[in-house]
Order: structure tokens, then C-alpha cells, then sequence
């Protein structure tokens, strides 16, 4: 008699910024100029542009570049960032949680999903953020997360999970066309929220298996395109 062969392992790599959680009404951009100057030890101006989508050690390398300082800067800025990012959290700075994203990770977890991160933060500044919106940080495998603090591009991350994971199937979540680029530079299906900045028509033009406005309305189609692979 043959056996059927056992299913394939499935982690869901979650992004957190725009995805997990809101992005911070402030837009959060000046905390890495900020980091930077206090690891140089000076005023820099004027500030470089955000751009959504970038690792932590993406923004901070630019800035440091920008600048004229060399890339080994970065550790110490990265230092910074983190150091800076705890202390916004104990005065109190708050994020939200999407919609639905409770649920989903519920949802996921009940089909025998893995529930991880892979996220351009650091460690440290996605715990804290995690943490200050209320969404418990014990529901993701960290042993299985992988995060851009020192990443100088987000496909970094993306090729590292594939290698420290190897013989699982691996699905990003994220609300960003670079998460798309990133997921394509690994052979990851890409599953696109429209909760950050781009929106569902934007998200279109990326390979995304399934676009979704959020997880509250588009948690069948998420769990449908995850069926189907």
C-alpha cells in the first residue's frame, strides 16, 4: 500500500508595518535621522525622504552615505534606532492593529500554519511596536522570523528565510510593492493588504496571488489563495 505522502510544513512571514499593524501617524521617518546623528555625534540636514518598504539598514545605510560617512556607521546607528524606538515606547507611543489581523492569525494557525515575521525592522523596534499595540509577540515563532536591521535590501531577508527554512513552504504577507520584489527574489508567493500606504490598485500590478483591502474583508480570499497552492 502506498503511503500519502505528508503535507508540506506552510510559515506565513508576516510583515508588520502596514500590514500587522498601522503605520504610525507621524510616518516615523525622522526617528532614522535622528539615529544616525546621534551615532555621528552631530546636526545633519537636511533629512533624506521616507520611502515605505525600506529594511532599517537600508534607510540607515542611505542616510549615512548620504552624509558622507562610511557603512561600518551603521551598527552604532542601528544602536541608536533601537535605543530611540524603546524609549518612544515606555513614554507611551502606541500603534494599531489592522483589521482582522486577530482573526487571521487565528485563522492561520488553525490550518496548521506557522505564524512568523519577516519585516524590515530590527528585533528590538518590532517587539516594542507589537507590544505597544496589544498584539502578543508569543504569537509569532521568532525562531522562524527574520528581520532588516542590518539588511541593506529587503530581498536580504527574503533569501536568508529561504535558507534557514528550506523545506517549508513560505508565503509573505505585506502591504508594499517591495515585499513583492522581495518574495519574487526567493520564489515566495506574495499575498498583498492594502492597510499601508499603496493602494489595492497599486498592489495589482505587483504578482500577488491575492489582493485584499484587509484581513477583516479579505480573510476568505486569503485563506482561499493559500488553499489553492
Amino acid at each position: 500500500m502506498t503511503e500519502t505522502p505528508a503535507p508540506t510544513p506552510t510559515t506565513i512571514l508576516w510583515d508588520v508595518d502596514g500590514t500587522l499593524l498601522f503605520n504610525a501617524a507621524s510616518g516615523g521617518g525622522e526617528l532614522y535621522h535622528r539615529a544616525v546623528e546621534a551615532a555621528v555625534g552631530r546636526k545633519l540636514s537636511p533629512p533624506l525622504p521616507r520611502a515605505h518598504g525600506k529594511t532599517d539598514g537600508q534607510i540607515l545605510f542611505e542616510i549615512l552615505e548620504a552624509f558622507g560617512y562610511p557603512a561600518e556607521r551603521q551598527r552604532e546607528a542601528l544602536a541608536q534606532l533601537d535605543a530611540l524606538s524603546v524609549a518612544r515606547h515606555a513614554a507611551g507611543e502606541r500603534r494599531t492593529i489592522a483589521p482582522g489581523v486577530p482573526e487571521a492569525l487565528t485563522a492561520m494557525a488553525d490550518r496548521g500554519f506557522t505564524n512568523a515575521l519577516l519585516t524590515g525592522n530590527s528585533a528590538t523596534r518590532t517587539r516594542v511596536k507589537l507590544e505597544g499595540a496589544g498584539l502578543e509577540p508569543e504569537l509569532f515563532d521568532w525562531s522562524r522570523s527574520h528581520f532588516g536591521g542590518s539588511a541593506r535590501v529587503r530581498s536580504e531577508i527574503t533569501l536568508a528565510a529561504r535558507a534557514g527554512i528550506p523545506d517549508d513552504r513560505l508565503v509573505i504577507i505585506g502591504d508594499t510593492p517591495r515585499d513583492d520584489e522581495a518574495a519574487r527574489a526567493a520564489g515566495m508567493p506574495f499575498i498583498a493588504v492594502a492597510t499601508g500606504v499603496y493602494s489595492v490598485e497599486e498592489l495589482q500590478r505587483t504578482t500577488a496571488i491575492v489582493v485584499v483591502p484587509d484581513l477583516a474583508a479579505g480573510l476568505p480570499a486569503v485563506l482561499a489563495a493559500l488553499d489553492a497552492l
